[in-house]
């Protein structure tokens, strides 16, 4: 092979969905890898549903104050949600040490960060499409998101 067939390749391999091609001849090994020492894997988990028994639940009785409190209802009775536009995970601050992008009663306008999805290791600042308060927040830091998963619910400016 011959350096203009190879670079014939590379733009070849550039154009699909490989990660990764070898070839190997008598007289030639060629390996060529997009993306560093192994493209990543995406796991996702199934959701878990957990049913409890209805005898279990007359049994324990629960304290009021155990019980999370239900979220500020909207003057005018309409929120609406943000959503993940990819799947990753989810982080509310661009690191350990650093402030969270948003809180819970926090106003953002269209265009602020909001929060960092990881997905693939790229690290990608999610926007506001909205304007409003922030009522909450529905997703952990840390946590694996899905397409289209809630992640806050917005009272509408």
């Amino acid at each position: 092979m011959d350096t203009k067939e190879i670079q014939k390749l590379i733009e070849f391999i550039s154009k699909t969905d490989l990660s990764e091609v070898k070839i190997e001849t008598s007289e030639l090994k060629i390996q060529v890898r997009r993306g560093g020492a192994e493209a990543p894997k995406l796991v996702a988990a199934a959701p878990q549903v957990i049913y409890a028994e209805p005898a279990l639940q007359a049994a324990a009785p629960r304290a009021p104050e155990a019980e999370a409190p239900a979220p500020a209802p909207a003057s005018n009775g309409r929120l609406v949600e943000i959503k993940a536009p990819m799947i990753g995970t989810f982080y509310r601050s661009a690191g350990p040490d650093k402030p969270s992008f948003v809180e819970v009663g926090d106003e953002i306008t269209s265009g602020k960060v909001i929060c960092i999805l990881e997905a693939m290791k790229l690290f990608n600042e999610i926007e506001s499409e909205i304007s409003g308060r922030i009522v909450k927040i529905l997703v952990d830091d840390a946590t694996p998101v899905e397409y289209d998963q809630p992640l806050f619910l917005v009272e509408p400016a």
